[in-house]
């Protein structure tokens, strides 16, 4: 399966192999340089994607943790804001044992 190139890349691929050709070189050769040329192009366009593309699937990554990290972030301050007296329950349960200690002790 021959993979078709772009008419731009063909005629960038048959103007470079214009402008370096030789004297005394035929059409025939300078139509395989434009074809190499053309497959060079080619090669470094596919490989320019695709380093794009990995570029921007780490952006996306980097984009995602630090979403990640910022709603980790939030829920916990959200659930400490949402119930600040949860911490008198342990307090008050302290004083309510030592009151029953002192209680059963002291006043039998």
């Amino acid at each position: 399966m021959t993979k078709v190139t772009s008419n731009e890349t063909q005629n960038d691929a048959m103007k470079m192999a214009k402008s370096t050709q030789k004297p005394g070189q035929t059409k025939e050769q300078t139509k395989l340089i434009a074809l190499g040329i053309e497959k060079g192009i080619s090669e470094y366009k596919k490989q320019h994607k695709s380093k794009a593309r990995d570029r921007d699937r780490a952006r996306k990554q980097v984009i995602k943790a630090k979403a990640r990290a910022n709603s980790d972030h939030i829920d916990t301050e959200q659930l400490i804001e949402t119930n600040p007296k949860a911490h008198y329950l342990p307090w008050g349960l302290l004083v309510l044992s030592w009151i029953g200690f002192i209680n059963v002790y002291f006043f039998q």
